[in-house]
């Protein structure tokens, strides 16, 4: 709904006709008595019978969250998932990200188990690539690699692992906001961060009260993390808290160093790629 509205009180980011300024009858105060600089000048207004409004019926822009705002980067914008959702989606997610949920659209697969999808916009491709492109320190393609526990890389590339240019969290956040509902999507059965039963089935039932049922599960939830999970971890290598991931990179493909990569198992439940480069235009194409 659009439309304008009348309001005793307003805040934050406002325009103020010219004429209310001038006048010194009606000119803004943001002194009364004891009360905030906002709630003394709405007061104040309202004393003087000067309307206030909002409206909606054009888009002036919005506000955004500078608090934590890091300049150290080349593009940082790309690490504003976390205070400027909605500037990073519009900026850098695939205006046909939605039409991956879209019942009568076909999701393409080029051979069983692997699904393409539209992801990421091209400034989001460009500007990851620049950003590596400009911290510069990749790895040089051996299997030893000082950045991992034992510094051993069974399948080596030549690459740059996120949490080294500080885009670790940001990553995973990414991970868990964009690409598990495509998960999600495509591999039914794989859950996370939601502990209810969904479609109200139960494949194997049994005559059971859930923890949830008594106001258990959060107690429980600490019982497995703090006494379980530690033996689990000790006799099951790997097996950590999902969801997560544990190694996130960018890889470089040159004909001059690594042309390629060789045929291997991720060790991953399922791995996320993201073509980075152009088709014809950044590379050729055989």
């Amino acid at each position: 709904m659009r439309g304008v509205w009348n309001v005793p009180y307003i805040t934050a980011c406002y325009l103020v006709n010219a004429t209310i300024i001038r006048k010194e009858e009606t000119r803004p105060s943001y002194i009364r008595n004891l009360l905030d600089a906002d709630m003394a000048f709405c007061n104040n207004m309202r004393d003087k019978d000067i309307f206030m409004y909002v409206s909606n019926r054009e888009d002036f822009g919005h506000l955004i969250n500078a608090d934590n705002f890091d300049t150290s980067h080349l593009h940082n914008e790309l690490y504003q998932i976390f205070d400027n959702r909605w500037d990073f989606e519009r900026r850098y997610i695939h205006e046909n990200y939605s039409e991956n949920f879209n019942p009568n659209n076909t999701i393409q697969q080029p051979c069983p188990d692997v699904y393409w999808f539209p992801v990421a916009t091209p400034r989001y491709c460009k500007e990851l690539i620049e950003e590596m492109e400009n911290f510069g320190k990749w790895s040089d393609g051996s299997n030893s690699d000082e950045r991992l526990d034992g510094g051993y890389e069974n399948v080596p590339t030549r690459d740059i692992h996120m949490k080294q240019v500080g885009m670790e969290q940001h990553w995973l956040e990414f991970l868990r906001v964009i690409v598990r509902p495509l998960q999600e999507l495509v591999f039914t059965g794989y859950y996370h961060d939601d502990p209810r039963i969904e479609g109200g089935y139960e494949q194997v039932p049994t005559r059971d009260i859930h923890m949830n049922q008594i106001g258990m599960d959060k107690h429980w939830d600490h019982f497995l993390m703090e006494i379980v999970r530690p033996l689990q971890q000790r006799v099951f290598i790997g097996y950590t808290q999902p969801p997560r991931a544990l190694m996130n990179f960018v890889v470089r493909y040159k004909p001059d160093e690594q042309p390629s990569l060789r045929p291997h198992h991720d060790s991953s439940t399922y791995t996320i790629n993201i073509a980075l480069n152009r088709p014809k235009i950044d590379y050729e194409v055989r």
